[in-house]
């Protein structure tokens, strides 16, 4: 029997992810150019699906990145002069807040502890800040911030630009894009895709400020908002694109749209349930994050009293459950538990069942 991952990214594969790599592969579909109207077609589709899927509003573009990393860097080079806000609580809003730093920006920060959420009365954005970064599921802490919260920042702080990363909360997370700027996430963890794509949704708020700050400094040569826009109008890429990721995830998100998002919202919710009911009654186990309301759905970060971590990923491991370790310091002490949409319901059971004898 194959392993089952429940490790936050590579992640489990979607289901359908083998049928759709065969049908390509006999199709010869990465043999063809990037340039074709074959890959100009895909690229529709692809955003045809997205956009469905995401409910984006029609200023909405669809950008390909080679990662979402890179569009840390890349939003703060065209679409930031000086001032940027961050809110962080875990090690990858730390990272955007670094590449702020490393870009040469004024860059300020709201940080809480490994964990902890924030609460709207303790955000004060600066005024004159040109982007508030906000990461609505941090992978490494299993914290989120409820989408409410997200949006209510729009009506709070309504000038500057607002920056989601949902690396980790796609396609759960149901963003009002009306109420956010740009968004993004890679692949290969709620889409259960192999790692190599980066996707970038950004709003004509974006691309106007963007226009205005082209030419005044680097913005980020072939993957500025501006030459990306211009080559998104015609549905291609500045260069060649990873064309497997991008067929793979046209048809995952199809997958997804015929069994409806809001059954996938709903049995996240209901997998998310289970494992945390089974934590908070553990003697070994624990949930990391205190905050019901800020405990992700799609990234669980349990606790290890008693033993190592590393004894229990191997126990689990044995019986084919391949589960994440803790992020960074807290890697001896805790476990993480992806609830992608790819984790059946039987497999989160049979992990929970795994799990009480330890």
């Amino acid at each position: 029997m194959a392993p089952v991952y429940f490790t936050p990214g590579p992640a489990q594969l979607y289901p359908t992810v083998a049928g759709h790599l065969q049908t390509a592969l006999d199709k010869q579909v990465f043999s063809q150019s990037h340039r074709s109207q074959a890959f100009k077609d895909l690229y529709q589709r692809a955003d045809e699906g997205l956009r469905a899927l995401f409910q984006l509003p029609q200023d909405y573009a669809i950008y390909f990145t080679g990662s979402a990393t890179e569009i840390w860097e890349r939003s703060l080079q065209s679409l930031t002069a000086q001032h940027t806000f961050h809110l962080v609580n875990g090690s990858f809003s730390k990272k955007y807040l670094d590449h702020a730093k490393w870009l040469g920006r004024q860059a300020q920060v709201l940080q809480k502890p490994f964990g902890q959420g924030f609460s709207l009365a303790e955000i004060q954005v600066p005024t004159g800040t040109e982007l508030l970064t906000i990461t609505q599921n941090e992978t490494s802490s299993g914290v989120c911030m409820p989408v409410g919260d997200i949006h209510a920042l729009r009506s709070l702080f309504p000038e500057p630009l607002v920056s989601v990363d949902m690396v980790s909360g796609a396609p759960y997370a149901a963003l009002d894009f009306s109420q956010v700027d740009m968004a993004f996430f890679s692949v290969q963890k709620g889409f259960g895709l192999p790692a190599g794509l980066g996707v970038w949704l950004v709003n004509e708020r974006c691309r106007e400020v963007a226009a205005t700050l082209e030419g005044q400094q680097y913005t980020g040569g072939h993957y500025s908002i501006a030459s990306l826009h211009d080559q998104y109008q015609q549905f291609q890429t500045p260069c060649t694109p990873n064309v497997l990721d991008i067929y793979l995830l046209t048809h995952v998100v199809e997958d997804m749209l015929a069994k409806g998002i809001d059954t996938i919202r709903q049995e996240t919710e209901a997998k998310a349930q289970q494992v945390y009911a089974f934590l908070e009654e553990s003697a070994l186990f624990a949930p990391f994050v205190q905050e019901k309301a800020h405990r992700s759905p799609t990234v669980l970060v349990a606790e290890v009293m008693e033993k190592p971590a590393a004894e229990v990923i191997s126990h689990l491991k044995a019986q084919g459950l391949v589960v994440g370790s803790g992020y960074g310091a807290f890697k001896e002490k805790q476990i993480r538990i992806a609830n992608f949409p790819a984790v059946t319901e039987q497999e989160i059971d049979r992990l929970v069942q795994a799990m009480r004898p330890i």
